[in-house]
């Protein structure tokens, strides 16, 4: 008689599995598994780099330019090219043009100044206002926030904003997508954060020197920080117009040592600490979109980031859990903020100064890694429920964005040749669609923040194509 088929986990000998285990682990064997953690992700992340273990931008097509970066036909784009030697040419034999981003953006450049004025030949925003920040977060794991993030940097650099990622996860993801290197966490924005509690105990101390009370002292990292300016934390990436500011495991020392630093002293503003460093710096000044890529808890690193961040975007996937998780992360943002903002009122009522308040610009949850095929029913009770927190658009999961990701690499880092064409398209258009969405709440609240600013003074210039807004074009 033949034995019944069962399932696996019958008929497991103890003795036997026994056999299959080592010694009993110990503490060290963590840091064992760790280094060659360590090493294999270093060998992950420079598949798809240059043989020197650098991250290399690739060229763009002259089909990829004319269909996807600049509002023209193929056929002019050539006539245009050789009437005008002194621009990039690109590489490559025939019709068949390659052109580095930076070519691209210098013939967006001269299309802006020579090209029909209706044309949107260069993304639009006003100046003398500051760059916009967007925070992506949510407190559940594995729902797409680096990847949302680092293809919004990529969309808008594309699209020829000047953009910097801060990269405020420990696991640092974001950091090695973008080729960053971080030694240590005064390459992160540990000392940004530092330095704003060191500059606050500072003020503290000159108004106990003159009240003749004894200062408060400067521990060796606060007296550091106090040497490190936000500027220097910002490298370079392999995109011309994308900055980054990374992040590596000592990062994660913050959460610990915040909560110390207020304890020391409660008038301390934590929450503000990183918007704080970044308008001290100027840095909101030399960009047009900065990106916030935030851990996956309600932390101090996150909490810093809302506080800073103009527009909050939630990724969550078309699942029952995550649209839980999600609706929990929005409960504890209610707590935390309102708390906050009770805390400080109190006092400031007390000592008759005005009252605070967060304010966002706009939220948008978004829903990512979407199956069509299986998720439509819930995503659609997800979309009922949040309503105008919600994009309409569904990023939608693709072969292509999957091959990517083993890469290291984002979908507009992949060249195109390696997929069908039809393929490309479609998985492109996955993150173009998002793009168009989030581009359009940004431009929105900048163009809210030039009609407020002309309410009130002089009217900010605006740069784009003729320095027309969008909407008041004509053909």
């Amino acid at each position: 008689m033949s034995k019944p088929d069962l399932p696996p986990y019958f008929g497991i000998d103890p003795a036997e599995a026994a056999t299959t285990l080592g010694q009993p682990i110990d503490t060290q064997r963590f840091a064992k598994a760790a280094a060659f953690a360590t090493r294999g992700r270093d060998d992950l992340a420079r598949r798809g780099y240059a043989p020197d273990g650098q991250k290399r931008l690739r060229k763009f097509s002259t089909w990829e330019v004319t269909k996807y970066l600049i509002p023209i036909a193929p056929a002019h784009l050539r006539r245009v090219l050789k009437a005008n030697p002194d621009l990039p040419q690109g590489s490559g034999e025939g019709g068949a043009k390659w052109f580095t981003l930076e070519e691209v953006l210098q013939l967006r450049d001269h299309f802006a100044t020579e090209g029909a004025g209706w044309r949107e030949y260069k993304a639009w925003r006003p100046e003398g206002l500051p760059a916009k920040v967007v925070a992506v977060a949510n407190f559940k794991g594995g729902v797409g926030k680096t990847s949302t993030c680092a293809h919004l940097a990529m969309s808008a650099a594309l699209d020829g904003y000047r953009v910097l990622v801060i990269d405020l996860d420990s696991q640092g993801s974001m950091t090695s997508i973008m080729g960053g290197r971080v030694a240590d966490e005064w390459q992160t924005a540990f000392p940004m954060l530092a330095r704003d509690f060191a500059l606050h105990l500072t003020r503290e101390n000159a108004v106990r020197a003159a009240a003749g009370q004894a200062e408060l002292p400067l521990d060796e990292t606060l007296t550091e920080a106090l040497q490190v300016s936000p500027r220097n934390l910002i490298q370079k990436t392999h995109w011309p117009n994308i900055d980054l500011i990374g992040a590596q495991l000592n990062l994660y020392w913050a959460e610990f040592q915040v909560p110390v630093w207020r304890m020391q002293m409660r008038s301390w503003a934590l929450w503000d600490s990183l918007g704080n460093a970044l308008s001290e710096a100027g840095i909101l000044d030399d960009y047009d979109i900065v990106l916030l890529d935030t851990p996956p808890a309600l932390g101090y690193l996150t909490i810093n980031a809302l506080a800073a961040a103009d527009i909050l975007l939630v990724p969550l996937g078309a699942s029952f859990l995550e649209f839980d998780s999600t609706g929990r992360f929005f409960d504890m943002i209610y707590s935390t903020f309102a708390s906050i903002e009770e805390g400080e009122n109190r006092a400031r009522r007390d000592a008759g100064l005005p009252e605070i308040g967060f304010q966002w610009d706009a939220v948008r949850a978004l829903i990512t890694r979407f199956d069509p095929a299986q998720q439509t029913d819930l995503a659609n009770v997800v979309q009922a429920y949040f309503g105008d927190f919600m994009t309409t658009f569904r990023q939608e999961v693709t072969a292509m964005v999957g091959q990517a990701g083993e890469q290291v690499s984002g979908i507009y880092e992949t060249d195109y040749r390696n997929f069908n064409r039809d393929t490309y398209v479609r998985g492109r258009e996955t993150f173009d669609r998002t793009w168009a969405e989030v581009k359009e709440v940004i431009l929105g609240t900048w163009w809210r923040d030039m009609k407020l600013a002309e309410a009130d003074g002089p009217a900010p210039a605006a740069t784009g194509p003729a320095s027309i807004p969008p909407g008041e074009r004509t053909e």
